[in-house]
């Protein structure tokens, strides 16, 4: 079946992790045997071949940089102008994909429906690009306002105002707060871009403000239930509930922490917690029951996002394991429709309303 994994750090992994995307997993980790430089070195589950082999022909991918001020201890860029530069050598980094037919970049509705009629059209897709639609997670690296639009003539079409902590435009995961008027001026300048806000990250005051003071079309790319895991960076019921009223489409994450709670970062195992993708199902379920239907949720895996096998469901070796949700699906009853809502329908029925 055809998949949208609607959020995948890509260009982070190619260039702070230096992995060869458009090599095969196997030699990817191998090529890390040995190095302790990050958590998930020898751990890696997404790669360009991986994704065809899954099928997963059409991915959100991310620009991500965040600016920390003084005092900050997240990592992050000391200004502005350097987390700009940041997600300018990542935009080289697709473009260099691009040139070289590894990957496709998906701004409209001519291109949408082109790269689908591809994928659509074969029985073998080994050989055919990856597309990609460009989203950025963090709007910390836009110097001002004005980049917004510089951004969107180069293909950016979804942003998530914050990420971790407090951010320039938005307050995000384990932050409090409001976004103010610079966030204003944000929302307000994607909604005359028509550009997606993804709510994904922000925390309650700001996503509360987000969806008062905007109003073009919002999803939101990774995130998982409240009432599964209780910590911020998912959503309550309530919020959930807003972005179904929204039109929004969720997408279920993989990352363990976000799956089962009382998660222990370092310490847990995903065969200790029994964290398999059963239990993705379960927040998918969940949203399902929320809004009555299934055509509010989707994939956002998350995978590779600074997170390897160490902490991701242990019945998942590489990306394209994720067709195994399929059947998963299907022995809960869902219907064929149904499983082709979440695995694909859903995340292009919103690009193409929002598009239109």
């Amino acid at each position: 079946m055809f998949i949208v994994d609607a959020h995948l750090d890509l260009s982070m992994n190619a260039l702070e992790w230096n992995r060869d995307l458009t090599r095969p997993i196997e030699e990817i980790n191998k090529r890390e045997e040995g190095l302790s430089d990050k958590p998930d070195r020898a751990k890696a589950v997404v790669s360009l071949p991986d994704l065809r082999k899954g099928n997963i022909g059409l991915v959100v991918a991310t620009q991500i940089a965040r600016y920390v001020a003084p005092g900050n201890p997240l990592p992050g860029w000391h200004s502005a102008e350097q987390a700009w530069a940041q997600t300018q050598g990542q935009l080289a980094w697709y473009k260099a994909m691009e040139d070289v037919g590894e990957m496709v970049q998906i701004i409209d509705l001519a291109s949408l429906d082109k790269h689908l009629g591809l994928w659509f059209g074969q029985t073998d897709n080994s050989k055919n690009p990856v597309g990609y639609i460009l989203s950025l997670e963090g709007a910390d690296s836009l110097v001002n306002v004005s980049y917004l639009e510089r951004a969107y003539k180069y293909g950016l079409r979804a942003v998530g105002p914050a990420h971790y902590g407090p951010g320039r435009y938005a307050q995000g995961t384990d932050a409090t707060g409001f976004m103010g008027t610079k966030g204003h001026e944000l929302l307000k300048e994607m909604e005359r871009l028509n550009i997606i806000l993804d709510a994904t990250h922000l925390c309650d005051d700001s996503f509360w403000e987000a969806l008062d003071h905007f109003n073009g079309h919002v999803w939101a790319s990774h995130n998982n239930c409240r009432a599964l895991v209780n910590h911020n960076r998912q959503y309550s019921d309530e919020q959930i509930k807003a972005l179904i009223d929204r039109g929004a489409v969720i997408g279920a994450a993989l990352d363990a922490w976000m799956m089962v709670p009382n998660w222990v970062r370092g310490k847990s195992t995903p065969q200790g917690m029994n964290c398999n993708l059963e239990v993705m199902i379960n927040h998918i379920d969940h949203i399902c029951q929320l809004a009555g239907n299934t055509l509010h949720v989707g994939i956002g895996s998350d995978l590779d996002g600074a997170f390897g096998k160490e902490q991701c469901p242990y019945d998942l070796e590489t990306i394209a394991d994720i067709q195994k949700v399929k059947m998963s699906l299907n022995n809960r009853g869902y219907s064929e429709a149904d499983i082709e809502n979440i695995m694909h329908r859903n995340w292009i029925r919103f690009l193409r309303k929002a598009w239109a």
